[in-house]
């Protein structure tokens, strides 16, 4: 088989993820190995692959590329998530653009559209994974709105609300008037912005007097239902029982009292919006006050807000404040910064707003999920540092708000019966639900149980919050919620590792957590790998709002898949952020490019049955030992999940190591041939060194496995077997480390006295300590020195060189221009004396060394020390060539 000159990794990639497709090499089914399994982080259907996918899905292969090397049944499951918020608004948005608004179809004509833009637009992102050479079990390609998926999620609602863990209330949540439903607290991003603090003026009924209060929402004054004094306020002591008028609306409200209010801060006057705040909203019903609700669903003004109705709150932010200054109600405004919440799906600034919504108490769910990571152990967080996070967020958890009022999702499994709200029944089905909904019905009015039937029932409109699906994930993918005595389920779960970004520690792995205890009994994986968010060289996190984000594809296309993995993980520490540099990639490239032209080099050889030189002899035994040492570095990494570091080592065993020193060692003279015992060794510990780098860079290391030799599909490097571990020779690596050493030395003085390799040598050492007689071989060949030889003393007018106790010496007539080299110490020499002069005039100015900083008079100490010590070195040299 012919190998091209460079290696040109697109005309490459396709062909090798075709051949392993095509062998099923990705597929897993239950046998007798060892199972090793992770489960993909879910995209967005609607998701595009970016830097963030690309790093966590490249360290994810790598994990499953090692275990299939280490003879485990190895199973990544790819799949994607509905991303409730985030498909609907594409889907709005399509329609829009066609003429189409969603309020005017019905929930099934808006799902067959939903539907549709899935089927075309959705999972583009699976198959540019496929690029990056992601090896996942395609065959298990889940998608969280599948129908055994949804009956799942529907299932566990229904188990939970049996339980009594979920319940109905009427609370203040986040509301997104842009997506038009609420989202959860994990969701909100606060963010500092510069607004305005307004003071308006409210009358007293009955006075002349007034009060002021400020606020950043003057649009909310239409709300008000009180005015709250802290009753230890002098100031305000004498309002106690009396009622203010809210400026343009003329409505009075009461003053009360309360010490939520702090004295010292504004003006010790707080205007009371129970339907708009959620700290009002205690107030109001620790008090008793009525609730005004202003805001339509997308934030507009509803009927309470006369005659600013169908205006965009922040438009009447504007508008409101010119009227109150008109009417003399704004005393005056000041620059004010706040921390504003805006939705993490689609940017709107978050509208409190109280709402009916479904919530899962979670306080005692969260209880074997705390104990598994902080106490057991039993799943391992790495890096360490985030169980801090973890305990924080766990130990101080809220009841989650599970519904959403959108279409697009699993629908809440309650129907409601009768006239009322507060009549309703949870089942999987509505054959169910009726069946319930008589059964309880019958307790009051038998009449009525019998005279129900399907067509009563009314299902809740809400839909589940999208985690409320991903959080069974892990158990899902195996339908181990619909059949959870399987033989997946069995086999598979518990998973192995989950690789994930920090940011959503909460939102999804610790509910993962809690989901496993609650309804396996069993943790849903036992490790947990937080990459760190990519970021570009001045730290911003990439954006696509900032356009600092590189194509990823296009990437692949200029580097290749491998350069481009490599490139990433060679600077990704566990859960450190990675600072993003385009140079990575061609290093990544480069490294390629390595291997290819070493590979060419070894199959260029010509072999023939010759002695083994002595040289090539104890090479290939310290490179075998060298081999093993770093298998033991690299697996000790990928035990602690240092990727990049086992990368790393890696790198600089092919690089350094077998590259630029074991071919070196063992590469016959120009035009000669190779004996064929070092040639196949050469081929076998290339072989070796694939197994390694295949996790890594798998389509390049498969093309030069298969140009290797004619392999059939069984024998495929990545089904093949992971190195084993064997005996080092400590002795091979130390002297190996010193001979490389004496070697260095020499090259030092060819390249600093302008003396050609191709001009042999001869080598003296004075030997004080170890000498590495048997790299003696090894020491001539790569510095091209006819012999070395044991002196007892120093050799006068050579050229010398120390590598720990031993003194090495090469003799210079005929090797150097010796006029030349004495001129060129000699104005050396000069120089450096020179500088020393001026260093010692500084040293004794009394002046400079009495007020310098102690710090700044030791380095011109210093200065003057490496002076004196270089001049000394100097005037031997010069010594020995006169």
């Amino acid at each position: 088989m012919d190998i091209p000159s460079k290696y040109e990794p697109q005309n490459v990639e396709n062909q090798w993820y075709d051949y392993w497709l095509k062998h099923n090499y990705f597929h897993s089914k239950p046998d007798t190995r060892e199972a090793y399994t992770i489960v993909i982080p879910p995209p967005n259907v609607t998701g595009v692959l970016h830097m963030g996918h690309m790093l966590n899905n490249t360290i994810q292969d790598v994990l499953v590329r090692r275990a299939r090397l280490m003879g485990k049944n190895a199973c990544w499951v790819p799949g994607m998530d509905h991303a409730s918020i985030a498909t609907e608004a594409k889907v709005v948005a399509k329609l829009k653009s066609e003429g189409i608004s969603k309020e005017d179809l019905s929930r099934e004509e808006f799902l067959k559209h939903a539907w549709d833009w899935t089927n075309e637009y959705g999972g583009v992102i699976l198959q540019q994974l496929k690029k990056l050479g992601c090896s996942c079990d395609w065959e298990r390609t889940a998608f969280t709105m599948d129908d055994n998926m949804s009956a799942s999620v529907i299932r566990v609602f229904v188990d939970l609300f049996n339980k009594g863990l979920i319940y109905r209330g009427h609370r203040m949540v986040n509301w997104d008037p842009e997506a038009k439903t609420t989202v959860s607290d994990e969701e909100v991003n606060y963010e500092e912005k510069q607004g305005l603090l307004y003071y308006i003026a409210y009358k007293i009924e009955g006075t002349d007097e007034s009060v002021t209060i400020a606020t950043t929402r003057p649009e909310t004054i239409l709300g008000d239902t009180a005015i709250c004094i802290n009753p230890n306020d002098e100031r305000y002591r004498h309002l106690k029982g009396k009622k203010a008028i809210v400026p343009i609306c003329d409505r009075a409200i009461p003053i009360i009292e309360d010490e939520y209010v702090d004295i010292e801060f504004g003006t010790g006057c707080l205007k009371v919006t129970p339907a708009h705040d959620i700290n009002d909203k205690a107030l109001g019903e620790k008090h008793h006050l009525e609730i005004i609700d202003i805001f339509n669903e997308d934030a507009t003004l509803n009927r309470f807000g006369l005659h600013y109705k169908d205006k965009d709150r922040f438009v009447v932010r504007k508008e409101i404040s010119k009227e109150l200054e008109e009417k003399g109600f704004l005393v005056k405004t000041e620059q004010y910064i706040n921390k504003v919440g805006t939705s993490e799906r689609t940017k709107a600034v978050i509208e409190p707003r109280l709402s009916e919504q479904w919530f899962l108490k979670m306080e005692d769910l969260v209880k074997p999920a705390i104990k598994a990571v902080l106490t057991d152990r039993d799943v391992k967080l790495f890096p360490k540092k985030f169980e801090n996070t973890y305990r924080h967020w766990m130990e101080n958890i809220r009841d989650w708000n599970i519904s959403r009022q959108l279409w697009w999702g699993q629908q809440i499994p309650a129907y409601y019966y009768g006239d009322g709200q507060n009549e309703f029944v949870v089942a999987e089905t509505p054959e169910s639900a009726l069946q319930l909904a008589k059964k309880k019905l019958a307790k009051t009015n038998k009449d009525a149980s019998e005279a129900l039937v399907l067509k009563d029932l009314r299902q809740d409109g809400d839909v589940l919050d999208t985690w409320f699906s991903s959080w069974l994930w892990p158990i899902s993918v195996f339908n181990g919620i619909l059949k959870p005595n399987n033989e997946e389920i069995a086999y598979y779960y518990p998973t192995n590792d989950l690789v994930t970004g920090p940011d959503i520690l909460f939102f999804w792995v610790a509910r993962m957590i809690v989901a496993g205890y609650e309804f396996r009994g069993a943790k849903p994986f036992e490790n947990v790998y937080f990459t760190g968010l990519v970021r570009d060289k001045q730290r911003r996190k990439m954006s696509k709002q900032l356009g600092n984000s590189p194509d990823a594809l296009k990437l692949i296309e200029t580097y290749g898949a491998d350069g481009v993995r490599v490139g990433l993980l060679l600077s990704s520490a566990a859960g450190n952020d990675l600072m993003f540099d385009e140079a990575l990639c061609q290093q990544g490239k480069n490294f390629a490019n390595k291997i290819w032209n070493g590979f060419r080099l070894v199959k260029g050889w010509e072999v023939e049955d010759i002695p083994q030189p002595e040289a090539s002899k104890i090479g290939i035994a310290w490179y075998t030992s060298k081999f093993n040492q770093t298998l033991i570095e690299i697996e000790d990494h990928f035990s602690k999940y240092r990727i990049s570091d086992a990368l790393m080592a890696i790198y600089k065993l092919v690089w350094d190591d077998y590259s630029s020193w074991l071919l070196e060692i063992i590469k016959p003279a120009y035009q000669q041939p190779i004996d064929r015992i070092s040639f196949e060794a050469a081929i076998h510990i290339f072989e070796q060194n694939l197994k390694l780098l295949h996790p890594f860079m798998p389509f390049l290391t498969e093309e030069v496995w298969q140009h290797i030799a004619k392999r059939s599909p069984e024998e495929a490097l990545m089904i093949s077997q992971w190195p084993e571990r064997k005996k080092i020779n400590t002795n091979l690596i130390d002297g190996f480390n010193f001979s490389s050493e004496v070697i260095s030395g020499i090259r030092t003085i060819r390249k600093e006295k302008n003396i050609p390799m191709k001009e042999v040598l001869e080598l003296s050492v004075l030997n004080k300590g170890k000498i590495a007689g048997d790299w003696n071989s090894v020491i001539c060949k790569l510095g091209n020195v006819a012999k070395i030889s044991e002196v007892g003393e120093q050799v006068e007018g050579a050229l010398s060189f120390r590598v720990k106790n031993n003194e090495y010496f090469i003799p210079i007539s005929g090797a150097i221009d010796i006029q030349a080299e004495i001129k060129k110490i000699q104005e050396e020499l000069n120089y450096t004396k020179g500088f020393l002069l001026s260093v010692q005039k500084k040293l004794g100015n009394e002046r400079f060394v009495n007020n310098a900083p102690e710090q700044v008079v030791d380095i011109e100490k210093k200065k003057a020390a490496d002076a004196e010590a270089k001049i000394e070195t100097l005037e031997k040299s010069l010594d020995s060539l006169r």
